[in-house]
């Protein structure tokens, strides 16, 4: 799995950025209250966090990557909930549907393309330690563009304790090859700013096509600081592995779900605290 030819590089959030999250997250000025006493943040620090289930519309542009690189122009459907760097999400039916994918940058409202060929949805929360994450995919058919040929890794992924485009884990749910693996990338590298290290031993597994598939994920860190991550694919334990050198990815993250030349979509995403 690399990034390489593919994705436009790693960027930071332009200052602008930062404070439109910062007031849409934070829910603008009627949270600027007096700091608590310290006990009150500690104990606050120690809540778990509130469980992620977010929801698609029936129809239309959820957002896309011109908003994450655009912020400040008209028309940019930035989400407090969803950073995507690359490629377009649409609801359909109360999924989240990549559209027929193509390599074309999209506009603001993703009606000239959507570069889904290279899809990248990240969830703006990073508060994702010890967690499970289920959902259900469906996947229509792996594709190629003139940009994105294709490749044995192309398909369906999920992100857990996501920093950013260089420090994460990548779940391999569904790939062209029929491989699943599970990945920890981490700077420095020539992969988009970071470098894949496969953690433990693959496995053989056929997603069908055309029909919902019911996936779930987990990662927690261990009491001697190594993680252990699990994929179960159609209710089958598929990976459970175990990253001895997890570095920084012993710190919580974001989770997300990236594609690779996929027609796709996703449903009833839940990431618990465990």
């Amino acid at each position: 799995m690399t990034d390489t030819a593919r994705f436009r590089g790693p960027s930071a959030p332009s200052t602008s950025r930062r404070a439109w999250l910062r007031g849409a997250l934070l829910g603008g000025a009627a949270l600027a209250v007096a700091a608590p006493p310290v006990g009150a943040a500690l104990m606050r620090r120690a809540e778990v966090p509130a469980p992620f289930r977010p929801t698609f519309p029936k129809s239309g542009l959820v957002t896309n990557e011109y908003a994450h690189w655009n912020p400040d122009k008209p028309g940019a459907k930035l989400l407090s909930v969803w950073d995507m760097t690359s490629g377009s999400v649409f609801g359909l039916n109360g999924a989240a549907w990549s559209g027929v994918p193509d390599s074309i940058s999209p506009n603001a409202g993703s009606t000239n393309g959507n570069n889904s060929c290279v899809f990248r949805l990240a969830s703006q929360r990073h508060d994702f330690e010890n967690t499970v994450v289920t959902l259900q995919m469906w996947l229509s058919a792996l594709v190629s563009t003139p940009r994105t040929p294709a490749l044995d890794w192309d398909g369906l992924h999920i992100w857990l304790r996501y920093h950013d485009e260089t420090e994460l884990y990548a779940v391999s749910v569904a790939r062209r090859d029929g491989v699943c693996v599970i990945k920890r990338k981490t700077p420095p590298g020539s992969s988009n700013g970071g470098t894949y290290y496969q953690i433990g031993s693959t496995a053989k597994n056929v997603f069908p096509r055309n029909t919902w598939v019911d996936v779930r994920s987990s990662v927690a860190t261990l009491s001697n600081r190594t993680v252990r991550l699990t994929l179960d694919v159609g209710g089958r334990r598929v990976l459970d592995v175990v990253d001895k050198t997890p570095r920084n990815l012993l710190i919580a993250g974001g989770v997300g779900v990236r594609g690779d030349n996929a027609n796709f979509q996703f449903r009833n995403l839940v990431a618990i605290s465990s």
